[in-house]
């Protein structure tokens, strides 16, 4: 990639080993996602400068920002980044609209007014404006300082946890407006977490860490069907595809949805029509079959082809298979493998008990 984020940090401290090397896309949103102490928090520091790695480099879109071969290290200051922490820490003692000015007066450059109305307004905050921050819900507060960080036009967005310290409801609150972030912003973010549902939801490029190293790498897609992570074996293993609303059938409380590999009937979904969504399919809700059965009550029936296969010591297995453009896992017993005489390459049928609008 000529225009990228390329990110190369080795720091030993204490017990903790980061050996990170990665090269990122130049936009979208790219999940940091792994276990505490994986290094997610710590990659993310490297990057914005607030940590300095012995040995580093580390390129956003061709400026460098350190270089320790060449001994080059931009302080965290003078790097054009907008960081959001687990916590809003917004200025107590200002009101909404002066935190959102506060970092504007180090700008060389005078930020466009039409440009900030636009984040405020991307945000749903302008009803805000003369608050002060002893007077917003939590979602409130994480919006504005998503707010304050994104006015100063950065050239990277990055985001720590920003909704770990939410309650279920307020992370419901917040969620669809980094949904619109990743539809209308034409920057890189970088966004850590260890919830399965938020880098579903939110990413489209998915880095894994585990121990301070890369586990894997990849398209949302590619790196959830990957039959050898740790992450398409649990219970919780599953996949996601990006559906368009096609048509409502309000006689049986059904929406069907097209996605690159057919169409799927989903329970009633109060969108518009063509509106786009992504939905996630657990590995146990999908089944195999080697014909297209009609002799069942599972509506979704599609054709695929088995990609690869895992099986381990407690007779289950995991099958990634390709339904359209899309990846699917299946979790099925050992058994069912052999008894269908399964293989990579084999073309089948998968049926798709359940699926989850993500929102």
């Amino acid at each position: 990639m000529n225009t990228a984020i390329i990110a190369k940090f080795k720091l030993d401290y204490g017990d903790f080993h980061l050996d990170i090397d990665v090269t990122l896309p130049s936009l979208g949103i790219t999940v940091l996602y792994g276990e505490s102490g994986s290094g997610k928090t710590t990659l993310l520091r490297c990057i914005a400068g607030l940590k300095q790695a012995q040995n580093g480099f580390l390129s956003i879109n061709n400026t460098v920002w350190q270089d320790s071969e060449k001994q080059l290290f931009v302080p965290t200051h003078q790097r054009a980044l907008g960081y959001v922490f687990q916590d809003a820490n917004l200025f107590t003692h200002l009101s909404v609209s002066d935190n959102l000015d506060y970092g504007l007066k180090r700008l060389k450059t005078a930020v466009d007014p039409t440009q900030k109305a636009h984040i405020i307004e991307l945000l749903g905050i302008s009803h805000l404006m003369s608050r002060m921050p002893e007077h917003l819900s939590g979602g409130e507060r994480q919006r504005v300082a998503i707010a304050r960080a994104l006015v100063l036009n950065p050239r990277i967005l990055l985001m720590d946890e920003p909704l770990a310290s939410l309650d279920s409801q307020r992370k419901q609150e917040i969620l669809p407006f980094l949904m619109r972030l990743n539809q209308e912003l034409h920057i890189p973010v970088l966004y850590v977490t260890h919830s399965k549902k938020e880098m579903a939801l939110l990413a489209d490029y998915l880095v894994i860490l585990a121990h301070g190293k890369v586990d894997a790498m990849g398209l949302l897609s590619q790196t959830l069907s990957r039959v050898d992570l740790p992450l398409s074996q649990d219970g919780q293993a599953s996949c996601v595809w990006e559906i368009c609303i096609a048509q409502h059938d309000h006689a049986d409380h059904l929406t069907q949805v097209d996605f690159s590999g057919g169409r799927l009937y989903l329970p009633t979904i109060p969108l518009a029509i063509g509106e786009k969504r992504r939905v996630q399919i657990f590995a146990r809700d999908v089944s195999i079959t080697l014909d297209m059965s009609s002799q069942t009550s599972i509506l979704n029936r599609l054709p695929a082809t088995i990609l690869d296969m895992f099986t381990d010591n407690s007779g289950q297995a995991v099958i990634s298979l390709q339904v359209g453009s899309d990846k699917l896992l299946a979790h099925i017993t050992q058994k069912s493998v052999t008894q269908l005489n399964l293989s990579v390459g084999k073309a089948v049928f998968v049926q798709i008990k359940g699926t989850s609008l993500l929102n």
